[in-house]
């Protein structure tokens, strides 16, 4: 359905979105802990054999033009040595603009007793997909959107470093570091000033014992783009019996959230979550839904634990 453009961003701008969508351009995700790679590139061969690791996210469900974002991450040492590859493939639409990620990625480990410190690369393209000329502008004679954007297409490139064990990792990372602008016309620069700008990621977490069968696990991830205010997620996730997470989630002005994931068999893992949004978007959405699956094969390495905790 057509929808014009006053509406559209009268929408945004009511319900203070417009600030939103400039502190938090990178799609985000309520289970970043579980799921590294998508962020930093040193992550990739933490879990020393074959991890799948598939995301869905639908934000602020029943608000049009809503962020919904899809990933699929894989990574593996390479021979259970140094360097290790992984790849990601990412799919994020909100309002008229979808864009496709198509990374690769390659860590450098170095091996310091039980932990490892790890440099990683990350190289692709970006696609990009802009819907403009569906919208109906107030001036029907703006040039912005008299036609669609197909097929702009971006190199990208991103780096991390990442210093980790079975029990906490710290990292820092900006997966996509060169700016992707959202319209192709020279004549539009003054628009391209609000393209995609690079982000930077610092996260972190650690794994306490509370018995024997019972373990608890805080994590948090700093978010900083040019721009914006420096924003923040910390969670706190329970492990019960080696199989069933559950957490709960606080996105800084944000959101609140929950979070459970089990452990089918040690190579089969699925997950949930659910954000409550702070913001008047509340009053127009009914919050935002998560849902993961991850699969590992190979054979697990002698003194490495399965399944992982991050």
């Amino acid at each position: 359905m057509r929808r014009t453009v006053h509406g559209w961003i009268g929408t945004l701008v009511a319900v203070g979105l417009a600030g939103a969508l400039q502190a938090q351009q990178d799609p985000q995700f309520t289970q970043y802990m579980f799921n590294l790679l998508a962020i930093n590139p040193a992550y990739a061969g933490s879990t020393e054999r074959v991890s799948l690791k598939g995301i869905s996210r639908h934000q602020w469900v029943g608000f049009e033009g809503a962020p919904n974002t899809q990933s699929l991450t894989v990574h593996s040492p390479l021979g259970h040595e140094s360097v290790a590859l992984g790849g990601t493939i990412l799919r994020d639409t909100h309002g008229p603009i979808t864009q496709y990620t198509f990374m690769a990625d390659v860590a450098y480990r170095i091996f310091m007793g039980d932990a490892k410190l790890a440099f990683g690369l990350k190289g692709g393209l970006n696609l990009l997909q802009g819907e403009y000329a569906e919208l109906t502008p107030i001036d029907p004679n703006d040039q912005v959107f008299q036609q669609n954007v197909t097929s702009k297409l971006d190199p990208q490139f991103g780096f991390g470093v990442m210093y980790y064990s079975d029990r906490y990792f710290i990292g820092l990372s900006t997966p996509k570091l060169l700016r992707t602008e959202f319209f192709e016309t020279d004549s539009l620069a003054f628009v391209s000033e609000q393209g995609q700008r690079p982000h930077y990621f610092l996260t972190g977490g650690y794994v306490f014992d509370l018995g024997v069968y019972h373990k608890f696990k805080p994590t948090f991830l700093v978010k900083g783009v040019q721009g914006a205010p420096v924003s923040f997620d910390i969670s706190a996730n329970f492990l019960f019996f080696e199989k069933f997470w559950l957490g709960a989630i606080y996105r800084h002005e944000d959101a609140v959230g929950a979070l459970a994931q089990y452990h089918i068999t040690n190579d089969l893992t699925v997950g949930y979550s659910y954000d409550y949004t702070l913001s008047k978007l509340n009053n127009y959405s009914s919050g935002s839904h998560e849902i993961m699956l991850g699969f590992e094969f190979g054979n697990i390495l002698k003194g490495i634990r399965s399944p992982r905790y991050f």
